[in-house]
């Protein structure tokens, strides 16, 4: 038989494991790939400086 909700309830989010993104190993990824990039970015600027823009050199 069905769960009926009250008015003031809403429905039970499917996955309850489901809590958005932002977890520590999120936060290690993220920090792994944008120093990747930084290093990237600094290998690559001896070579053509002129073409990155102004906010990442």
């Amino acid at each position: 038989m069905a769960q009926r909700l009250k008015s003031w309830e809403s429905p039970r989010r499917e996955g309850r494991n489901n809590k958005g993104k932002g977890g520590s190993a999120r936060q290690r990824q993220l920090r792994k790939q944008r120093q990747a990039l930084r290093q990237k970015l600094k290998s690559d600027q001896g070579e053509n400086a002129s073409s990155l823009p102004y906010f990442l050199g």
